[in-house]
């Protein structure tokens, strides 16, 4: 029987948490890059490179924290809460596992890297300290993605936003501290910024471990961590693999079109590190709007209610579109009075101005990739994303970034057009798969999966 209408959760509702959580996870980013604007644009360029870098890496354990969220939003809306315990445990234990070897990998690589990276020599010295301690502690942040991607499927999405609040305060106080020395402790500059970040996001992985226990009331072992059942993690992987390839490949896309940015100069990579932080307020509109959605989808699947999940996409996209165009607008149209607050160089200033003003196109058309595309994840459809990423990234955004950008001279403004095309392109062929309901037969195929997971394990 369908559940009543006022039991259900709005979008709203699922939504309004994530983005205050997804914008304090921005403005981390963004507080860091505005206290070391204060030593140099070389270490605001240096610090993007290398939280790109960083980001890759969180590709590696996003696609366990994607599909077991997927999976375990299947398991509650089917009423398996012990099911979606056990999606839990796997995945928790399989992350921590990657991120460890993840964390050595960094740690041990670190100017190898940013050397691949094409970053300038004189640069070097302000990335290497920051992407070696934050790249030693990734093993948290894998924690920190699985316990809160439960928590999310369990639709307790404020959690992680009172989570990640904690940890920006504290990331402000010990940037305030160790960059400028305050209280008596010396001034570390870039490595300071590094340090009180791998503090904030030690204590957020306690707390979040706090968290869950306190809302699923499951508590892990250390045998669990040795214990994994691999078919379990096989379910996990079948939607996490693609979904994450997917991210990867348009980080992968990110970073070699990166290089080109940085044939341009010092002054082009500050600039469009800049663009990027701020543009990344309109992101999280889509991102928010994207995940929720997925949730409610996830639910919806689990409980046999496709054609409710179908108008809600739609719904949601809308919603999306509308708030995503009035929010770059904002940015762009405020962006003179913005920048200054990071840099007092006028073509650094204008040349920002000008890419968010083109960033307008891109997030138009972001947002049906975001939010589409989750909803084609909840479903079990992850296949599609994936190959129209490869050949739309690959085939579009990265030659054409080369061909306006460098040869024929446009520069950012021509890099950023490429990227502008890739979303368009992609969005419309996300929007024409689900209007066409390719993904009904992958969630029929879902449901099956829950019902014949919830009897095995009954029957053992």
């Amino acid at each position: 029987m369908r559940p009543p209408a006022s039991t259900k959760p709005t979008l709203l509702a699922i939504a309004w948490p994530i983005f205050i959580e997804q914008g304090l996870r921005i403005l981390i980013g963004i507080v860091d890059v505005f206290m070391v604007s204060h030593v140099s644009e070389g270490a605001v360029a240096a610090l993007d490179v290398s939280n790109r870098l960083l980001f890759a890496c969180l590709i590696i354990f996003n696609f366990i924290a994607i599909g077991a969220s997927v999976i375990i939003t299947h398991h509650l809306g089917a009423g398996d809460r012990a099911g979606a315990g056990r999606i839990t445990t796997n995945a928790i234990a399989v992350n921590t596992w990657l991120g460890v070897l993840t964390s050595v990998g960094v740690f041990l690589c670190a100017a190898p890297l940013l050397r691949l990276m094409q970053l300038p020599t004189n640069l070097i010295q302000y990335g290497l300290p920051f992407l070696t301690l934050m790249g030693g502690t990734l093993f948290m942040e894998a924690m920190n993605m699985s316990i809160a991607g439960t928590l999310r499927a369990h639709r307790h999405t404020r959690d992680a936003m009172f989570v990640i609040g904690a940890q920006n305060l504290l990331n402000v106080a010990g940037n305030c501290v160790l960059l400028f020395g305050l209280f008596g402790a010396p001034k570390m500059g870039v490595q300071g910024v590094a340090l009180s970040s791998v503090f904030s996001r030690c204590c957020a992985c306690v707390a979040f471990w706090v968290l869950l226990d306190y809302r699923t009331h499951l508590r892990l072992r250390v045998r669990d961590f040795f214990a994994i059942s691999w078919p379990v993690v096989h379910r996990v992987l079948r939607i996490g693999l693609p979904a994450a390839a997917e991210n990867a490949c348009y980080l992968g896309a990110l970073m070699f079109v990166t290089t080109f940015t940085a044939q341009l100069g010092e002054a082009s990579l500050a600039t469009q590190a800049f663009a990027f932080n701020l543009q990344r307020f309109v992101i999280l509109f889509s991102i928010s709007i994207g995940l929720s959605t997925e949730i409610l989808v996830g639910h919806l699947v689990g409980a046999g209610y496709l054609e409710d999940a179908y108008h809600g996409l739609l719904r949601s996209l809308r919603t999306g579109l509308l708030v995503a165009f009035v929010g770059i607008l904002v940015v762009a149209a405020a962006a003179p009075w913005l920048m200054p607050l990071f840099t007092d160089k006028t073509a650094i200033i204008n040349d920002t101005v000008r890419l968010l003003r083109l960033a307008v196109l891109i997030e138009t058309g972001r947002v049906f990739n975001i939010v589409i595309i989750n909803s084609l994840r909840a479903t079990g459809d992850v296949g599609f994303p994936l190959r129209m990423a490869v050949l739309s990234m690959w085939g579009v955004w990265v030659p054409l970034a080369w061909a306006l950008g460098l040869w024929l001279g446009f520069g950012l403004p021509g890099i950023w057009i490429a990227m502008a095309t890739d979303e368009w392109l992609r969005g419309l062929l996300m929007y024409r798969r689900w209007k066409q309901r390719h993904w009904i037969k992958t969630a029929a195929l879902a449901r099956e999966h829950v019902t014949a997971a919830t009897d095995d394990a009954a029957l053992a």
